[in-house]
């Protein structure tokens, strides 16, 4: 019988959790413009919502699937396209994703176990940092956490429905990001097939039908893609063979891990080097990396004490999904030579959360064994400890607090594992000690969490928690050609990734306090009339060193920075827009998205896609559009070849410059060049 205090508590966190996901949301504008664009899109046009296209007259989708842009767009077309409709939705799947987490954990463990997971996944900063944006990471999470509460239903009496269910979810979350859906699948397969209460023969069937329900989950989607006439679909970006195959299997999948490129096609490493300690460098360790080391340490401890238990034993099979879940999506970040972006480890938050506490629960129930003591103490002090590292490498952070944390790891390490000592007060030492050892385990994520939620977040590389120093070991080179308005610097351009993360005193990072945006520095503003870099950006209460570096020019702006286009170049796309299909083509998503969201939504051609890797149209293709009159203006002040947010390489972007210059006469609007290309010289 549930005790009276849990649904109070219960009620407590998710209203808490609401609250900070929830909490001055809209301060973010559109976050990631490029996924943005394609949320106002789907609001505009059924077909573009089906595809996923980031313009409503469908030239070409976004580089991922489109059931995280679903969630938005419907709350968009409910409640008008707005950034509070479009970032809503995220954050209440992050409010679900820690009640179906409560839950799962509670079912084997109890609330208190389930309450500890739930608000170990709230304040984990990343979790804080994705639900409150609108990358597709938010439903990936939620459709995971999901799977796995079905599982563990399906673990108890193994019934057919719930294994079903399980792969349902799971190919439902593929339709938010591909194949890291199914870094999952090694430690769900093998925990059922040892674990379930049934035979083995209809554990393998069953475990059948759950790959069924997955293939049908996924594969309608698609199936449908794959076999609509590529003559009456957008083309699918990622892929420079126009195919939805190429792109699960390459720009999504393989290329992330075996690649040099791989994913990005920008070349560039946005987390560090590929190794074990990958998760705890200075750039991916702040966002989920907290209870990391207390997590392994429940598991490792968990499975030696449940190592004669029976088959079906209930603690070692949820070890073993938490664990299984842990270690290999760990491994595909920590080793992947692709691109691994820093808030990819949202989706090892849950698994850390579960592992946590379930180790806590553990631990307590043994606790007049010195063994589970001391595995407790231990396992608080490291915490305490990493989180001091953690906290050091951001130095004007709140300095008192990696104090507090190491002391509070101290001593409660100190009340548990000598509670004997204490005779007749040993029982309330160790609940002394369990009280402070979770402030020690849970203050300094919880502070990192807070600033992430009291400030603004934009750009295409969003990270959670303040500057860090020593970050700005980075694969990758120089910035490419900048977008509108020309100008080139460091960070994402065509060739490299960016020169740091928020690393402070790394020479390329702007000083000031600033918004947090991704959209770099170049000058002048994107298309001509709006602040460069951290210039006029939104403060963000101290959460940064300013706004971090990553680009220059338009192809910055295109991803969801501080700049806008100017009045005069939105007045010109809006002017008879609903005569053409293209309000006007230009190179890269990024750019294209930006005159989309500032236009209301007019259709923008966005030849070469996101990196170059898709959209690749030749000259002949570009010239049957503008002889049907498809296209009202071209745009080709920005990107150059080789890709990246902006550019659009791999096509035929110098052979369409030039023959618009040889056929059409420049005309200046706000600061931009342009050409009418209804208007042949």
């Amino acid at each position: 019988m549930r005790a009276r205090w849990v649904r109070p508590v219960l009620i407590a966190l998710l209203a808490l959790t609401a609250l900070a996901y929830l909490w001055d949301l809209s301060a973010s504008g559109n976050a990631n413009s490029f996924y943005a664009a394609a949320v106002q899109a789907g609001t505009k046009s059924w077909k573009a919502f089906f595809f996923g296209s980031i313009d409503s007259s469908n030239f070409i989708t976004v580089d991922k699937p489109p059931a995280s842009l679903w969630v938005m767009e419907l709350s968009g077309r409910v409640f008008g396209f707005s950034s509070w409709s479009m970032l809503a939705p995220q954050a209440l799947e992050g409010v679900t994703a820690v009640g179906i987490l409560y839950a799962t954990v509670r079912r084997w463990f109890g609330a208190p176990a389930g309450l500890l997971a739930g608000a170990a996944l709230a304040v984990t900063p990343v979790a804080a940092l994705m639900f409150r944006f609108n990358n597709p990471d938010a439903l990936l999470v939620l459709m995971l956490v999901a799977s796995a509460y079905t599982l563990v239903r399906a673990l108890e009496q193994g019934r057919w429905k719930w294994v079903a269910a399980t792969g349902a979810l799971l190919g439902f979350a593929f339709l938010a990001k591909m194949l890291q859906a199914f870094s999952v699948l090694p430690a769900f397969f093998v925990v059922y097939l040892i674990a379930a209460p049934i035979s083995l023969r209809r554990r393998l069937v069953q475990l059948a039908v759950g790959g069924a329900a997955i293939i049908v989950s996924a594969g309608w989607w698609v199936a449908a893609v794959a076999l609509w006439p590529t003559a009456d679909r957008p083309l699918i970006d990622g892929s420079p063979t126009n195919s939805i195959i190429n792109l699960i299997l390459g720009y999504n999948g393989f290329g992330r891990i075996v690649s040099g490129n791989g994913g990005g096609g920008g070349g560039g490493n946005f987390s560090g080097a590929a190794g074990i300690f990958r998760l705890f460098n200075t750039l991916m360790g702040g966002q989920a990396s907290w209870l990391i080391p207390a997590a392994l340490l429940a598991l490792v401890g968990g499975l030696v004490w449940r190592r004669r238990a029976p088959r079906t034993d209930r603690t070692r099979a949820a070890l073993m999904l938490w664990g299984g879940w842990l270690i290999v999506t760990g491994a595909v970040f920590s080793f992947g030579q692709g691109v691994i972006h820093t808030y990819y480890t949202v989706a090892l938050a849950p698994a850390i959360a579960a592992l946590f506490a379930i180790g806590a629960v553990i631990v307590w129930r043994r606790r007049d064994q010195l063994s589970a003591r001391l595995l407790g103490g231990v396992g608080m002090l490291g915490s305490a400890i990493w989180a001091y590292v953690l906290l050091d490498r951001s130095p004007s952070y709140y300095p008192w607090l990696r104090i507090v944390v190491l002391i509070a790891g101290v001593l409660a390490t100190i009340a548990v594992v000598g509670a004997p000592i204490a005779g007749r007060f040993g029982r309330r030492a160790v609940v002394a000690g369990v009280a402070v050892g979770l402030v020690a385990c849970l203050a300094a994520p919880m502070a990192f969490t807070a600033t992430t939620v009291t400030s603004a977040e934009t750009g295409s590389i969003p990270s959670a928690g303040p500057a860090v120093t020593g970050g700005s070991g980075l694969g990758g080179g120089p910035g490419g050609a900048g977008g509108f308005g020309g100008g080139t610097g460091p960070g994402v351009g065509s060739a490299g990734a960016p020169s740091g993360s928020r690393p402070t005193g790394s020479g390329t990072q702007p000083t000031g306090a600033g918004r947090r945006n991704v959209a770099g520095t170049g000058s002048p503003g994107a298309f001509g009339t709006g602040p460069s870099g951290a210039a006029g950006a939104r403060a963000a209460g101290g959460r940064a060193a300013g706004a971090r570096a990553a680009g220059a020019g338009a192809a910055g702006a295109g991803a969801g920075g501080g700049r806008t286009t100017s009045a005069a170049l939105v007045a010109a796309l809006k002017a008879n827009a609903t005569s053409y299909r293209w309000a006007a083509a230009t190179f890269g998503s990024q750019s294209a998205a930006m005159l989309e969201l500032a236009s209301g939504g007019v259709p923008v051609m966005a030849i070469g896609g996101f990196n170059g890797q898709g959209g690749n149209i030749s000259l002949a293709t570009f010239q049957s559009y503008v002889a049907k009159g498809d296209i009202h203006y071209f745009i080709a002040s920005g990107g150059g070849a080789g890709g990246g947010p902006g550019g659009g390489g791999g096509n035929s972007e110098a052979a369409i410059t030039a023959w618009v210059k040889s056929h059409y006469t420049a005309t200046t609007i706000g600061g931009v060049t342009a050409y009418n290309l209804t208007a042949a010289k």
